[in-house]
């Protein structure tokens, strides 16, 4: 349970809070490469962190994030013209750079020098991995990108996985932490007697015992915990996860050591996120290089705030709650819920959670129980981390520390007498540094 101050401490990120301060200071996941298709290419409505923000691509190809209104009587940018290296403000012709200087003034005369005593707000952008990261914090020399593999490997074309979600960044986030639920909500209508075998080889383990036991590990950026159930004679099944400042997520979908993946859950304001995902293979026999995600159908892209890779999901159909379904007898794959498919079931929970609230979570009314611990110790970490910042300036973790991302998630059986931390260290951290590529910053 947390007070009122700690929920809003920790979901409320707008310019001048305190999350919002600790966001800052880490480079942001801000638009896919694919969105700014090629130089001069038309200007996208960007939300974050409560900040409206244009993104473009000048005509050398470089990527610019500046602020949504023109320093000169505040017109939308969004209208302007991308031309000759610079967005042009239509209104009255004032055009700015990538990095936010004012290049021309159509409406002062020529021997006016007020031009190059203007600039509009303006982020750094850098490219990697088919995302644009930007910076919006308050250091001069931005610090590095977090080195996550998948964002990171040479090979393949990168795909980017990305959805919006009208609720809280925070709740979103702790639904890719709690692992617990998936043989619940997912498959709780499975049981060994009527497992066709087509959920994975691991998903026997987890619904024979669908109340795990937790050891919980902090990392120099964030936090982890090993989630275990029994399995064979002398053999111990566990579920390896993963949660990164300020907003990174690496969920156990595949064996460990097969596949590197994270989602990160960005605030675009108070009730909605963009949530980016990537998953790519590590094996030679299995070309999976695939965006995460939620899977749900996407409606088509439109230039509103709110318009980029929406989901068609409609929360007035009840997410397709089908009674009939939940109550047959014996129960389908769907019967225990009566909602089809995981990503379907994951947002009916998410979305629900906050509804009554304007979106937010209420945490001050919550029983946290035992199989709560990686959310309550991620919680925790967040919590001080924002204090320390606020209260000390005190730098908070993963910050200078780009090596720290370099983590891979997933689950494993191992003897009993073997520490899981200690036994899982060369899959967890097997970065191939001759893969890797760095962004410029």
């Amino acid at each position: 349970m947390l007070s009122v101050d700690e929920n809003d401490l920790i979901t409320r990120c707008g310019p001048g809070t305190p999350m919002g301060n600790l966001m800052r200071q880490y480079w942001l996941p801000a638009a896919r490469s694919d969105e700014l298709p090629g130089p001069d290419s038309n200007p996208v409505r960007i939300l974050l962190l409560n900040e409206y923000l244009i993104a473009f691509r000048d005509t050398s190809g470089r990527v610019g994030l500046v602020d949504d209104a023109c320093p000169h009587r505040g017109a939308s940018m969004f209208y302007g013209r991308n031309e000759e290296d610079g967005l042009r403000c239509v209104y009255h012709g004032w055009k700015f750079d990538v990095t936010g200087q004012c290049t021309d003034m159509m409406s002062e005369p020529e021997d006016s020098n007020f031009v190059r005593k203007v600039r509009i707000p303006a982020y750094p952008c850098v490219e990697r991995g088919g995302i644009v990261w930007t910076y919006m914090g308050p250091r001069e020399t931005p610090p590095p990108l977090p080195e996550l593999e998948s964002n990171m490997v040479v090979e393949g074309t990168p795909r980017v996985g990305t959805v919006l979600n009208d609720y809280n960044w925070f709740q979103a986030m702790e639904n890719n932490i709690d692992t617990t639920h998936n043989p619940i909500l997912h498959y709780g209508a499975v049981t060994p007697e009527n497992d066709p075998g087509d959920h994975g080889p691991d998903n026997a383990y987890m619904t024979r015992d669908r109340a795990p036991r937790f050891e919980i590990h902090d990392s120099e950026a964030g936090a982890s915990y090993g989630c275990y159930r029994p399995a064979e004679e002398g053999q111990t099944y566990w579920r390896t996860m993963h949660w990164l400042f300020p907003f990174y997520t690496m969920t156990p979908r595949h064996p460990l050591g097969t596949t590197s993946g994270f989602v990160a859950t960005v605030p675009m304001d108070d009730t909605h996120n963009m949530q980016w995902s990537m998953v790519r293979s590590l094996g030679t026999g299995d070309p999976t290089n695939r965006g995460g995600g939620s899977g749900e159908r996407l409606l088509h892209n439109s230039t509103d705030w709110y318009g980029r890779f929406r989901s068609a999901t409609d929360p007035s159909t009840d997410f397709g709650l089908d009674r009939d379904v939940q109550r047959a007898k014996p129960p389908t794959g769907e019967g225990y819920t009566g909602i089809k498919g995981i990503g379907m079931q994951d947002e009916a929970m998410k979305w629900s959670q906050g509804r009554q609230y304007g979106g937010i979570v209420n945490r001050n009314r919550e029983h946290l129980g035992t199989t709560d611990a990686g959310i309550i110790r991620v919680r925790r970490r967040l919590i001080d981390a924002v204090k320390a910042l606020h209260e000390q300036g005190v730098t908070p973790p993963g910050v200078d520390n780009a090596g720290a991302y370099r983590m891979r998630s997933g689950w494993i059986v191992l003897d009993k007498n073997v520490d899981w931390w200690e036994g899982t260290r060369h899959l967890r951290e097997g970065f191939r540094e001759e893969q890797a590529v760095r962004a410029t910053v």
